[in-house]
C-alpha cells in the first residue's frame, strides 16, 4: 500500500521553529500532512504554508487530543499518522508501518522505533493505566524486532481512521496529559494490539514542540495535575492523596525563595491542578473551552 494512503496529523502551537523539518521529513515520504493550528502567534500557520501543508486554524488552543481530533476528522486516507511537531520520520519509515499494518491486521496503534536526541530508544516502561504487573521499573529492553506493548508514544502513532472514529478519538474531556495512554488503554481494552514496528524510525526532540516558559510551564503541571485524577476516576483507580499536594506546595515556597521561577511555578502549577480538582473544576472550564464541540 502506497505511502498515499497516510495523512499526518500535525498539531502545532507555537512550533514555528520545529515544523519545517517535521514537515520536510513527512513530505520525503510522500505523507500529505494536516497542520492543525492551535492559534499560534509565531508565525506556525504561514510555516506550514511554506511547507506545503493543509492549515486548519483554529480560534483557540483546543488542546492537544481535540486538535488531533479535528485533524483526523477532515483527513480523507484510510489511515492517519498522528505526528508531534518536533519529531522527524527517517527514510522508509511512513512504508515500513503500512507494511506492518498489513502485516498485523488486529493491530489498533502502530508506532515506529522513537530516538531521542540523546540517542535512547524511547519506550514507555508503565503507566497509570497498565496492570501492575506490566509496570516495570527502570528502563525497558528495547525489542529487536517488531513488538507488541502494552502502550505506545502519542509522539507518532499510525491509526486506520475509521477505528479512531469508531472509538470517539482521543478524549475531549483532556485538555494535555494522559490522552495518548487512554486511547491505548481503549484500544487493548476493545482487543486490538498495539504494535512496536522495529524498521520505521523517527527522531524526536522531546519537549521541543512550543517556546518555553514559565507561564507554559505552570499551565502544563496544572494539566497534569488534573488529567491524572481525571483518569483516576474514569477507570476507577485510587486518586492521588494529598500529601503530594502538600510536598509541591512547600515545594513552590522553597524556590520561590531561592529565586528560581521555574521549578517555583512548574509545583505551583501542580498545585493549583490538584486543587482545581478538587473543587468540581474541569481542564476545558480552565481553558474556556465549555461551549466548543
Amino acid at each position: 500500500m502506497p505511502a498515499a494512503a497516510i495523512t499526518a496529523i500535525v498539531v502545532s502551537y507555537d512550533s514555528a521553529e520545529v515544523l519545517p523539518a517535521c514537515l520536510d521529513a513527512l513530505a520525503g515520504e510522500g505523507v500529505p500532512a494536516i497542520v492543525v493550528d492551535n492559534a499560534s502567534s509565531d508565525g506556525s500557520r504561514t510555516v506550514a504554508v511554506r511547507h506545503g501543508a493543509r492549515v486548519i486554524a483554529n480560534a483557540r488552543n483546543e488542546g492537544y487530543g481535540r486538535a488531533n481530533n479535528i485533524g483526523v476528522a477532515a483527513a480523507e486516507t484510510p489511515y492517519v499518522l498522528i505526528v508531534n511537531p518536533d519529531l522527524e520520520l527517517r527514510p522508509g519509515a511512513a512504508a515500513a508501518l503500512l507494511a506492518a499494518a498489513e502485516r498485523y491486521p488486529d493491530a489498533g496503534l502502530l508506532a515506529p522505533r522513537i530516538i531521542e536526541p540523546s540517542g535512547r530508544v524511547f519506550l514507555q516502561p508503565r503507566s497509570l493505566l497498565s496492570p501492575p504487573h506490566l509496570n516495570r521499573s527502570g528502563a525497558m529492553v528495547v525489542p529487536e524486532g517488531d513488538a507488541c506493548l502494552p502502550f505506545l508514544s502519542g509522539a507518532c502513532l499510525l491509526i486506520r481512521r475509521e477505528l479512531h472514529l469508531a472509538l470517539g478519538g482521543f478524549d475531549p474531556a483532556i485538555f494535555l496529559f494522559y490522552e495518548d495512554d487512554d486511547l491505548c488503554r481503549r484500544m487493548r481494552d476493545a482487543g486490538h494490539a498495539l504494535i512496536h514496528v522495529h524498521e520505521a524510525e523517527a527522531r524526536h526532540g522531546r519537549g521541543r514542540s512550543s517556546a518555553p516558559s514559565v507561564q507554559r510551564r505552570f499551565k502544563a503541571r496544572w494539566h497534569l495535575a488534573w488529567s491524572q485524577r481525571y483518569i483516576a476516576q474514569k477507570y476507577g483507580l485510587p486518586q492521588p492523596g494529598p500529601i503530594g499536594t502538600l510536598e509541591n506546595l512547600g515545594k513552590a515556597a522553597g524556590y520561590a525563595l531561592l529565586l528560581n521561577r521555574e521549578k517555583a511555578y512548574a509545583h505551583a502549577g501542580s498545585v493549583a491542578g490538584a486543587r482545581a480538582w478538587a473543587r468540581g473544576e474541569t481542564a476545558l472550564a480552565r481553558e474556556e473551552l465549555e461551549a466548543s464541540p
